[in-house]
């Protein structure tokens, strides 16, 4: 089975503040296949991270369409909180982020039976982390 790594950074200067995400997706063997960076106007950490598991799931789908049933895919966040909250370990107290959840979930459902959620150090994340940097600081 194919595998493909995603990993997912959020951020939000302030918290809440300017929030961004970034995405990157590499094969197994470390080949980018896909990078995202985007703001997201005033937001939470969470929020933030959210809509970059979003987006990741979304690019997923974009990169490889129905093969995603057939595909390993290993999502690395280091907000250790929102994989707690996507892996029902944790209860999603926030109402602002049940949206996203339930779009999250039914991507998951729908396109990604072989989806694994784990958390990462930062320093494991820093190509996502320096998207999320990039945007933030205004150079993207």
């Amino acid at each position: 089975m194919e595998k493909v790594l995603c990993y997912v950074a959020g951020e939000a200067k302030g918290n809440p503040g300017p929030g961004a995400f970034g995405v990157r997706v590499t094969s197994e063997a470390g080949e980018m296949l896909a990078e995202v960076g985007q703001g997201i106007g005033n937001a939470s950490a969470h929020f933030a991270t959210y809509n970059g598991v979003m987006v990741g799931l979304q690019t997923l789908v974009e990169l490889f369409g129905d093969k995603t049933i057939t595909v390993s895919v290993e999502l690395s966040l280091d907000n250790d909180l929102v994989k707690k909250q996507l892996n029902a370990e944790s209860p999603l107290n926030d109402p602002g982020l049940v949206p996203m959840f339930i779009e999250i979930h039914n991507m998951r459902v729908t396109n990604f039976p072989n989806l694994n959620i784990s958390l990462v150090a930062v320093d494991e994340n820093k190509a996502a982390q320096a998207l999320v940097k990039e945007v933030l600081d205004g150079k993207a």
